[in-house]
C-alpha cells in the first residue's frame, strides 16, 4: 500500500492538501484512507462530512478517520491495571476508572502512530494519506517509534529475560526486586507494535510531502523541516506551495511568494496550489485545488559507507544533510552508536557493522553532505593473511 504523509507549519493548508490528495485518488478508483489526527473535525469540514473515531464512508472509495485518543488510552491504562494488579495491590494503590482518565501528553500521537500500523496492515485500501500535525510536532512523531524501542532495549534487555529462573537469587543477592516477568512481556509486546509502526515509516513506498505558503515563514519552516527529515533519512518527494496567489494580486505579494519560490525550486520538486480567494470547502473546491498525482517515488535516501581503503586508508560515511551549516553540527561516538546533531535537531543511529570495528579519524561538510571517516582498528579489524 503507498503511503502519502503530509504535514507543514500551522496554517499552511496541510489538511486541506490531505483531503485534497485523497480526494483526487478516490476519483481515480482507487481505494483510499485519509487519516487525521486532530482534535477538532477541520477534517470534515474541508471533506463535507463528519469524521470521527469510526471510520466514515465518504465516497464509495474515499474513507476519513479520526481515531480518538481519549478512548485508546483508556483502553492502554486498564489493560496495565489488569496486568499490573499484583504490584498495586502490594504497593496499596487504588485503580482509576475509566470515566476519570483523560488523556497524558503525547496520546494522540501514539494513537495517530497506532491507527497509521492497522490501516497499513489491514490491506483494505490501496492508498493512505496521513494529515499529520504541524511539522514540530510531526518530525517528533516520526521519531518516536525508533527512539522508543531505542529506550526499552537499554532498560529492558531481551538478553536478560534468559535469566528468568535465576531473578528471585539476583534480587536476594543484589538486595533488591528484580523486574518480574509481566514486565518483559509488556516490553516485548511494546517493542513488536514499535517495530511494526517504524517498518511502515521506513517502507520505501511511504512518502513525506512538505506543505508551505511561499514567504519568509514558509521559507525558513521549509528549510527547518528539510533538516530534520534529512537527518531521518529521509526527503519529501513533493513540496507544495500553497495559496499561490494570482500575477494581478499586490505587487509586493505577487514578488514575495516568487522569490521563496525561485529558492524552493533549486532544492525540490515544487508543485503549487492556487489561493481560490476563500478556505476551501467541499469536492469542488478541492478538486479546483488540482493537487499533484500520486507517484512512484520514495522519501528514503540511503547514507552509503563508501570503500576509500586502498587510497587513503579510510572508510567515508555519506550522510546527506541539505540546508545543514557547519558550525551546527556536532558528533559524538558512543560505543557502537552515533549521536549526530544539525541545528535544534538530534538522532542516535547504530553504526553500520564494518564501521564498528573502525575509530572516528575525521568528517567534513561538502556539498550538502556530512563525510565522516572511519580508520580500522587494528585491534578489531580482520587481518588479511
Amino acid at each position: 500500500m503507498r503511503t502519502i504523509l503530509i504535514t507543514g507549519p500551522g496554517g499552511s493548508g496541510r489538511t486541506t492538501t490531505a483531503a485534497a490528495t485523497a480526494l483526487a485518488a478516490a476519483r481515480d478508483g482507487v481505494r483510499t484512507l485519509v487519516l487525521s489526527a486532530d482534535r477538532t473535525d477541520t477534517l470534515g469540514t474541508v471533506l463535507g462530512a463528519r469524521t470521527g473515531p469510526t471510520p466514515t464512508q465518504v465516497t464509495p472509495t474515499l474513507t476519513a478517520w479520526r481515531p480518538d485518543a481519549t478512548a485508546g488510552f483508556r483502553d492502554d491504562l486498564a489493560a496495565f491495571q489488569d496486568r499490573a494488579s499484583r504490584v498495586l495491590d502490594l504497593l496499596g494503590a487504588s485503580r482509576l476508572d475509566p470515566e476519570e482518565v483523560t488523556p497524558l501528553p503525547g496520546a494522540e500521537e501514539l494513537t495517530l502512530l497506532r491507527a497509521l500500523r492497522d490501516a497499513a496492515l489491514s490491506e483494505r485500501h490501496e492508498l493512505l494519506v496521513v494529515d499529520l500535525p504541524p511539522t514540530a510536532q510531526a518530525l517528533a512523531l516520526l521519531s518516536l517509534p525508533e527512539e522508543l524501542r531505542r529506550y526499552l532495549r537499554r532498560l529492558l534487555p531481551a538478553e536478560r529475560q534468559a535469566a528468568a529462573g535465576l531473578r528471585p537469587v539476583l534480587g536476594r543477592l543484589a538486595g533488591v526486586p528484580m523486574p518480574s516477568e509481566w514486565l518483559y512481556e509488556t516490553a516485548a509486546r511494546w517493542d513488536t507494535e514499535l517495530g511494526a509502526v517504524q517498518a511502515v515509516l521506513a517502507d520505501r513506498q511511504a512518502v513525506v510531502r512538505l506543505v508551505a505558503e511561499p514567504g519568509p515563514a514558509g521559507t525558513d519552516a521549509v528549510r527547518a523541516a528539510g533538516l530534520a527529515l534529512a537527518l531521518r533519512g529521509l526527503r519529501p518527494d513533493l513540496l507544495i506551495a500553497n495559496r499561490v496567489v494570482p500575477q494581478d494580486w499586490p505587487a509586493g505579494l505577487v514578488a514575495q511568494q516568487r522569490k521563496a519560490l525561485e529558492e524552493w525550486q533549486e532544492s525540490y520538486d515544487v508543485r503549487t496550489l492556487p489561493h481560490l480567494g476563500h478556505d476551501p470547502r467541499g469536492d469542488d473546491d478541492l478538486g479546483a485545488l488540482a493537487v499533484p498525482e500520486v507517484n512512484d517515488t520514495t522519501s528514503t535516501v540511503e547514507w552509503p559507507v563508501v570503500d576509500h581503503l586502498a587510497e587513503d586508508g579510510v572508510l567515508v560515511w555519506h550522510i546527506p544533510l541539505p540546508g545543514a551549516h557547519r558550525d551546527e553540527l556536532d558528533l559524538i561516538r558512543r560505543g557502537d552508536e552515533l549521536l549526530v546533531s544539525a541545528g535544534q535537531f538530534r538522532r542516535i543511529v547504530p553504526l553500520p557493522s564494518a564501521l564498528r570495528r573502525c575509530t572516528v579519524a575525521g568528517a567534513a561538510l561538502r556539498e550538502g553532505e556530512l563525510r565522516i571517516r572511519f580508520a580500522p582498528d587494528p585491534d578489531l579489524w580482520p587481518r588479511t593473511p
